[in-house]
């Protein structure tokens, strides 16, 4: 049986004190365990940003990759071998930015992926620029005179997109943020996790206060999670009320299952057969 000790290692930290990131790690630990999955049963694609740095300190496979590509990466390894966990952590801004069109074709495509997105509202790493969900007329260290730029609501984009397992969680409650990544790693199929948390040096707008006071769970408003159109309703919610936990499930296909080459097992373990690949690319230029 693995354990929390398993995941950790001794890689020098420099979050901020206080920061969200914490939180999340944690959450990941604690859902992989109760996952029982070994470090090496896992490999975590992240991005670039603080969020990105969050598989640095972890005791797992994992590779570290460009600016919003993380997605991309994680598909290919996913096709390679279908029968590995894979679980994507990214950011706000490396996801919804730089990676805004991996992220929409990810959910089309429908891929087994876990995706975890840190959405600290900012671009942390870079020191404090408005992300795509940094909040409309905020100051940042750029937006000097307020963002003009209205926030996009990833959930939402997911939902009309047909993502099959929308959730968000808060680094604020790391028990049922772990009980989120457990229940997006066991669905079969695109799972998006939306998880906020503060960034206390370049965001004291959005702190761990503000959202304490604004998040409700979904299991107190009786939503049923396979309503489109109410998940659609509570994703768009903000300011007042935070909705949080799964706000859609439904089961369907995933892209392994559509796919009729890859039924006879994960193409890593196939033999490669150069002779046949040349003389057939040669056949094409015939």
């Amino acid at each position: 049986m693995p354990t929390i000790q398993d995941y950790s290692n001794n890689f020098e930290n420099k979050w901020c004190p206080g920061c969200g990131n914490f939180g999340i790690q944690q959450a990941m630990k604690k859902a992989f365990v109760a996952q029982n999955l070994s470090p090496h049963e896992l490999l975590i694609i992240s991005g670039i940003g603080q969020a990105g740095k969050t598989p640095h300190f972890l005791e797992c496979n994992f590779m570290h990759t460009l600016h919003g590509r993380a997605l991309a990466v994680a598909s290919g390894a996913k096709l390679a071998n279908h029968e590995l966990n894979v679980v994507v952590n990214s950011g706000d801004g490396d996801c919804y930015g730089e990676g805004g069109n991996h992220f929409i074709h990810a959910i089309r495509r429908n891929l087994d992926l876990t995706l975890l997105v840190h959405n600290n509202q900012i671009y942390g790493l870079t020191k404090g620029q408005a992300s795509p969900t940094t909040e409309e007329e905020m100051i940042t260290s750029i937006q000097s005179h307020g963002v003009l730029n209205r926030p996009i609501r990833p959930l939402a984009v997911a939902l009309s997109l047909g993502a099959g397992f929308v959730a968000r969680g808060f680094s604020g409650q790391p028990k049922e943020l772990s009980q989120l990544i457990q229940a997006g790693m066991d669905y079969k199929g695109f799972s998006l996790i939306d998880i906020l948390q503060p960034c206390v040096s370049f965001n004291h707008l959005n702190t761990m206060a503000w959202y304490k006071e604004r998040i409700v769970d979904v299991t107190s408003l009786e939503h049923d999670t396979q309503d489109h159109q109410a998940a659609f309703q509570l994703a768009m919610e903000w300011d007042e009320r935070i909705p949080t936990g799964i706000l859609f499930q439904q089961d369907e296909d995933d892209f392994t299952t559509r796919n009729p080459w890859l039924q006879d097992g994960p193409m890593l373990h196939r033999k490669y057969e150069a002779e046949k690949i040349r003389d057939y690319i040669d056949g094409l230029y015939k």
